[in-house]
């Protein structure tokens, strides 16, 4: 009832997986993914349990194959069941069982599975794999959206479509792995879900540019940036507008920064704009006063 994919970047070592179905919330049930670790897909009559376990498996240093083939051959339903894992070394394994219901199948490539079954045409494996393989060079999670939508294209799910999910992670195990969940993105019940999680995954590329400037600590750093640097920020803010327009979060924080730089009609400019969706916008620049975001001299504050 799904198609889903697991793969590894070799430049990078991230790993992702990503899924498309006719089933609600889709991702609680069949994505799961560990930084340092692995990837795991399962779906057809499911067994939730090879998600955290084969993660398990794989953390304590266990390959793919080896701990695939150990839940598979441990499961009385194996039959019925359809799994692929990737480990953080780029081994990859797949099964689909033989009572998955047709059209089920999958393939793997260089540190790649993708699978399916209930499909519309026994095709779509195929065209995911190609449709992923064609991307090489691109950011990972990019190359699974283009492989789920490409399944779409092939046919996808026979009963249509209603959520899917796509979660990537660093190849890198730390003590910060809040840090290493690189994309987490869940569209849990939409008549187009891939359409939503591709709008998603570019809010999701963009945020993190907003992200990035908060982490920076410009904003919050007592004095203004230099010309240098507030020009870069500016730029990073316009770019992230554009893409989460009508959420007019970015362009409030320009207004911010022109303001420690002393541009202060650009930063009422910037300010009204932002207002024009939420008049609250206003109250929020008072309150960064306090924290000395705002100088309380600043012109901004008599507007």
């Amino acid at each position: 009832m799904t198609y889903s994919i697991v793969a590894r970047d070799p430049v990078t070592g991230s790993m992702g997986v990503a899924v498309e179905s006719h089933y609600f919330a889709t991702g609680r049930v069949v994505t799961w993914a560990e930084a340092g670790v692995g990837a795991v897909a399962t779906q057809a009559v499911p067994e939730v349990g090879f998600g955290p376990h084969g993660l398990a498996a794989m953390r304590d240093g266990t390959s793919a194959s080896a701990t695939l083939r150990r839940l598979v051959d441990a499961d009385p339903m194996s039959a019925l069941r359809q799994v692929a894992m990737i480990d953080a070394k780029g081994d990859v394994a797949a099964h689909t069982g033989a009572h998955c219901i047709a059209e089920a199948g999958h393939r793997t490539g260089v540190q790649v599975s993708v699978q399916a079954n209930m499909m519309a045409r026994a095709t779509v494996p195929a065209a995911m794999l190609d449709a992923f393989e064609a991307a090489a060079g691109n950011e990972l999670s990019e190359r699974l959206m283009l492989a789920l939508e490409a399944a779409e294209r092939e046919g996808g799910d026979i009963r249509g479509r209603q959520s899917a999910t796509m979660i990537v992670v660093s190849g890198t195990r730390s003590d910060t792995p809040w840090m290493e969940r690189r994309v987490d993105l869940r569209v849990d019940d939409h008549p187009e879900p891939l359409v939503e999680l591709r709008r998603l995954l570019e809010a999701s590329r963009a945020f993190d540019r907003l992200f990035a400037v908060f982490q920076s600590g410009v904003l919050f750093a007592p004095a203004g940036p230099s010309e240098r640097e507030l020009a870069s920020v500016l730029a990073d803010l316009d770019a992230t507008q554009k893409t989460v327009a009508p959420n007019p979060e970015p362009t409030f924080w320009q207004a911010v920064l022109l303001a420690k730089a002393g541009r202060a009609e650009e930063a009422r400019a910037k300010l009204d704009e932002a207002c024009k969706t939420n008049p609250g916008w206003r109250d929020l620049v008072v309150r960064l006063v306090p924290m000395g975001v705002i100088p309380a001299n600043s012109p901004l504050l008599r507007q």
